[in-house]
């Protein structure tokens, strides 16, 4: 809502000429919160949670699969599993073709329900994503199906820097390209992004999920969790920039812009958000 309400539909259509598509609305789902949500596998909400992300990988599909660029503004990054299963299917079946997807976050959000210590399932998405957590009851993500999954070996992360033991070693053990805030201080951007686009190869379908946390809180501090050390607010400009000069981008995320964890900082961090969204979908500087 904050995004929307700092002028972001306007600029999209005023500024960079697109033809946006959007209902008006800010939905937050509340009429699917079920009456009785106990954890299930140490996971917190389950069922809430994928009711929502189910919803939402519908939605995705349906424009998707018209050839529309689906834009995402999300609440935490759980809702990745919504967007990317649904750009997932609708790729398969409109052009016969796998998705990458490159994940810019400080976190790797690939924790299997039994490795997360939070329970929190905003940092279990990619490991639902890419079948490296299975579930066979519909009501708690048994309805990510084969044509839903994304390969780890079109996977890319960029901007790690806070991630856990046992993620680390799903990381490794399946070989999954991950650039840290190491590699960027080591290579630059410009050559991460070289390294990460190579890795995927040309003419794939890019769906891009960015997490405002990727950021160093210098620039975006009003977001759930925060990590000193991050990205540059032009790094993750140059991101969003590199991704849009491929021609490939089908989807973008940006999620967990929260305005009222910092009110000091909500308005750099809206802006923030609201610049990558913009790279992201052609705006440059020149």
């Amino acid at each position: 809502m904050a995004l929307i309400e700092a002028g972001l539909i306007k600029e999209l259509e005023g500024d960079l000429d697109l033809k946006v598509t959007f209902d008006g609305q800010v939905h937050n789902y509340a009429e699917m919160l079920p009456a009785d949500d106990p954890d299930y596998r140490g996971m917190k909400r389950p069922k809430f949670v994928s009711a929502v992300t189910k919803e939402v990988s519908g939605q995705v599909y349906n424009y998707a699969k018209t050839g529309k660029l689906v834009l995402t503004l999300g609440g935490d990054h759980s809702i990745a599993m919504g967007t990317i299963s649904g750009t997932a299917k609708a790729m398969r079946e409109r052009l016969g073709r796998e998705i990458a997807v490159i994940w810019v976050d400080a976190h790797a959000d690939i924790n299997t329900p039994e490795t997360s210590d939070s329970g929190n399932i905003h940092g279990m998405p990619v490991s639902f994503l890419t079948g490296l957590a299975t579930e066979t009851r519909e009501d708690c993500f048994g309805w990510l199906k084969a044509e839903h999954m994304l390969s780890t070996k079109k996977l890319v992360y960029i901007g790690l820097r806070d991630i856990d033991r046992g993620e680390k070693k799903i990381l490794r053990e399946h070989g999954i390209k991950a650039f840290s805030m190491h590699d960027v201080d080591r290579h630059g951007i410009g050559k991460v992004m070289d390294m990460a686009l190579a890795w995927i190869g040309s003419d794939t379908p890019i769906h891009l999920s960015f997490d405002i946390d990727a950021l160093d809180p210098m620039w975006a501090p009003s977001t759930g969790t925060a990590v000193r050390g991050g990205l540059t607010l032009r790094e993750g400009d140059f991101i969003a920039e590199c991704v849009a000069e491929t021609g490939s981008l089908i989807a973008l995320d940006l999620v967990e812009v929260n305005p009222s964890l910092d009110e000091v900082g909500a308005s750099d961090t809206i802006r923030a958000g609201n610049s990558i969204i913009r790279c992201a979908l052609g705006d440059t500087l020149l």
